[in-house]
């Protein structure tokens, strides 16, 4: 729920602005389109996310889930939209943006995030989205993502994940 309301404040500080110096800036641009996209991701609507994506990009996991055997899994992003709109259950990811770079049509983002199933805690790890300007605005290109253990929340800066409260059920 935090995330929805951050995300209209956001929305109605951009259509909005009081003043010409409160506009917002194109690194407030692109984290209304991450937190758009990660609204999309939880949404009950499974098509919604495709509206935030480039479906010619690629995704890369740098899964870590069991640390004696890490491995670099890829998808085309077309692939993963096929897959998602098949999955059941609530899905919720939620993202602390640390970095934000910007030049013309290109952005870069990055931070920890955690991602939940069916309102468990299914892994946490670290975001690099890249994203791509276009006609209907900001849009999530290349995406990589580290998947790490509950346990490692803490360790990679997850807001609200003190190491006591966390299992790895």
């Amino acid at each position: 729920m935090r995330g929805l309301l951050t995300f209209a404040m956001l929305v109605a500080s951009a259509v909005m602005p009081a003043k010409a110096e409160d506009r917002v800036t194109p690194a407030g641009e692109v984290r209304i389109a991450v937190w758009a996209f990660f609204e999309a991701l939880g949404s009950d609507d499974k098509s919604a996310l495709a509206d935030h994506m480039v479906p010619e990009a690629m995704i890369f996991v740098h899964n870590r889930m069991d640390p004696q055997n890490p491995r670099v899994d890829h998808l085309p992003v077309a692939k993963h939209l096929e897959n998602w709109a098949k999955r059941d259950g609530r899905f919720f990811e939620e993202m602390d943006v640390t970095s934000v770079l910007v030049d013309g049509d290109m952005a870069h983002v990055w931070g920890p995030y955690s991602f939940w199933v069916n309102y468990e805690l299914s892994h946490c790890g670290i975001n690099s989205l890249n994203l791509v300007k276009t006609q209907d605005g900001w849009k999530v290109a290349n995406t990589s993502f580290t998947m790490e253990r509950p346990s490692e929340c803490e360790r990679l800066g997850v807001p609200g994940f003190p190491a006591e409260e966390v299992r790895d059920d």
